[in-house]
């Protein structure tokens, strides 16, 4: 009996001993990963000072980011250096929180280096990008408290000269590979030049000298302004004028005049890769193009019955008797031209906005259980970028660097901005759209910090989009015209499942894809060749919109259905955006999950600092590509 309780004991201790080395081990394992995560997030900060700032860390403020072929191609090999560590942890000794932190973590850097052998970063140039459109806004969203921020945002400005020629090195390059950008996609570039190197075309550059703390000298207030004036500036307008000659004279000349992404060295996987990047899914373009002519043809049909309940047929009695394509046509014709539907200034296009965005505010406690504690503004997109800019965009705040969100609406020819589209887009780009979502992930507690900033395409589009819709259910669209701004909104994105890959692997021209918009959306011919323009230099981004909206309503009706009187709005919501930004088949195994839950009897609440993968690990997450190697996307939105 003895030598039994021995013999046990013995064994006792000996797995006792093997639970802990277990343990022990599989602890090692995860501080080695979470390491990783911080020593990578250093070697980003390092690498790009504005992403640093941005984060409210100023120790690299005096340089900006090298951009020169030499640095990006050396941030490609550092990034598969990374990928290459990180594969050598095991994963199955991992919690099942950090086996999907392994897998997003892994799908980023592998994207990265995926993608980079495509070399698009040889086109950085286009009518929404590039150095002429960030380099203006330097001013914008850092630090202006101390003689060091000023003397560092002076030495910014006077680097540009330097990555104005790392621009143009990137241009000549892509023009020897044959890697340029489609020549139509530039159109606009010499006027958008023109206007920053006029007189006031830079002004923003200056505005920081305008409000100097008092706690600076005025001794030091006058030297700083001087260098401006005397050095800085006139290092920045000269860089401009530099790349603006090079880019009208040099490079446009030798773009090519095809528009299609299959046109590029590598094309066909070019934009494969492209599509499983933005939509995060294996859907190849001509399974795009099916689903998006479905999905015209089915928005087309509530449309037809949105108009028949306005009043256009009380004013154009005319138009009774027309059958239903000419009286949709007669509706677009009359949408475009009634001056009831456009502001005749920009301030009370923006007084709209921002009374829709209040309004929207005091629905949001009624929707959602986590709210975001950083705020956001509306602010009009700056005049030199507005006419080759899209109709409204989104810029992520942090709170780190005390600056709140803010969504910029284009107030470039008024005639072209109808009022109609106004609730749905202020419902994507501010709340419950990007801004919500965007803030809340970004808050998120007890997740690395590469998945608080990270940016899915199909899902934060997708639940922007899956946003305007809950204007349904805020009351907001009961005037028959902003329904249909609200169909328009979703026609339009269902549009480009079709002109996207119509246009990129199906041989359309830019005049097709033109006219499919013109004759299937009430948006002014003004932004529809924006949006094409778009789209051409973008290849597969558009598609992503579509796609994630149709997944994450899948979801709400399944989980409507399965779990009846027990469906709470509100935590489904939590649900949703409680992890922050994921593939879209993570999102699925996520609210699955959750239903089952539920179902099982849990309440299964989400808190603000869940953040959680509620054990779940991934299975083919899908990817975004990032604009600049090594950069994370955060996030900057169009609608």
């Amino acid at each position: 009996m003895k030598a039994q309780l021995v013999r046990f004991a013995l064994r006792s201790v000996t797995l006792l001993t093997v639970s802990l080395m277990t343990l022990t081990a599989r602890a090692d394992v995860a501080a080695s990963l979470h390491a990783l995560f911080d020593e990578h997030l250093a070697w980003q900060k390092r690498e790009f000072p504005e992403l640093a700032m941005e984060k409210g860390d100023y120790s690299n403020a005096d340089r900006i980011a090298d951009q020169s072929l030499a640095a990006i191609e050396r941030r490609l090999q550092e990034t598969a250096a990374f990928l290459e560590r990180l594969r050598k942890h095991d994963r199955a000794a991992l919690s099942a929180d950090d086996q999907l932190n392994f897998d997003l973590f892994e799908l980023e850097l592998s994207q990265e280096v995926e993608g980079g052998r495509f070399r698009r970063f040889l086109a950085p140039v286009g009518g929404r990008f590039g150095p002429q459109q960030r380099i203006p806004q330097m001013a914008e969203r850092v630090r202006f408290s101390t003689l060091r921020d000023y003397e560092n945002y002076l030495s910014r400005l006077e680097q540009t000269p330097r990555a104005v020629a790392d621009v143009i090195e990137l241009l000549a390059t892509g023009v020897r590979e044959k890697r340029t950008a489609p020549r139509v996609a530039l159109a606009g570039l010499e006027a958008q030049f023109e206007r920053l190197t006029a007189d006031g075309g830079l002004a923003a550059l200056g505005q920081p000298f305008e409000r100097m703390p008092a706690s600076i000298a005025a001794e030091d207030r006058e030297l700083l302004r001087k260098r401006f004036e005397e050095k800085s500036l006139p290092a920045v307008r000269a860089a401009l004028a530099q790349l603006g000659r090079h880019v009208v004279s040099e490079y446009i000349p030798h773009c090519r005049e095809s528009i299609a992404a299959h046109d590029w060295p590598d094309g066909p996987a070019m934009y494969a890769h492209a599509l499983r990047e933005m939509t995060t899914t294996d859907m190849t373009a001509a399974e795009i193009f099916e689903l998006g002519q479905r999905e015209v043809a089915r928005i087309r049909a509530e449309m037809m019955q949105v108009i028949r309940r306005s009043d256009f047929l009380e004013r154009k009695p005319e138009a009774g008797g027309l059958a239903d394509e000419a009286l949709f046509a007669a509706f677009l014709d009359y949408l475009r031209s009634d001056p009831r539907f456009y502001h005749a200034d920009e301030e009370s296009l923006l007084r709209e906005y921002r009374d829709i965005c209040k309004r929207v505010d005091a629905e949001l406690p009624r929707l959602f259980g986590i709210l975001p504690r950083q705020p956001y503004g509306v602010k009009k997109i700056p005049d030199f970028m507005a006419p080759t800019q899209t109709t409204a965009y989104y810029q992520p705040g942090d709170l780190r660097n005390a600056q709140a969100g803010v969504f910029f609406a284009n107030t470039f020819r008024l005639d072209q901005r109808p009022r109609y589209e106004m609730i749905p887009l202020a419902l994507h780009e501010a709340v419950p759209g990007h801004h919500l979502q965007i803030a809340i992930a970004r808050e998120l507690e007890g997740l690395p910090e590469f998945r608080r900033d990270a940016w899915h395409t199909a899902y934060g589009e997708g639940w922007a989009l899956y946003a305007e819709r809950l204007g349904i259910e805020m009351g907001f669209y009961g005037d028959p015209y902003d329904d249909f701004g609200r169909l328009l909104y979703e026609m339009w994105r269902a549009c480009r499942l079709v002109v996207d890959p119509g246009m990129h692997a199906h041989g359309w021209t830019r005049e097709r894809a033109v006219r499919f918009m013109l004759e299937n959306t009430a948006l002014s011919e003004l932004n529809i060749h924006a949006e094409v323009d778009r789209y051409i230099a973008w290849p597969a981004q558009a598609t992503a919109y579509k796609i994630g909206e149709i997944r994450i309503r899948a979801l709400r009706e399944r989980a409507e259905r399965e779990l009846g009187e027990r469906f709470d709005m509100r935590v489904f919501h939590d649900v949703l955006l409680s992890s922050g930004s994921i593939p879209l088949s993570i999102l699925e195994r996520r609210v699955e999950d959750w239903i089952r839950k539920v179902a099982q009897g849990g309440a299964a609440a989400i808190g603000r600092a869940a953040g959680g993968t509620d054990n779940l690990t991934s299975a083919d997450p899908g990817s975004n590509e990032r604009p600049d190697v090594g950069r994370p996307g955060g996030g900057a939105c169009c609608p």
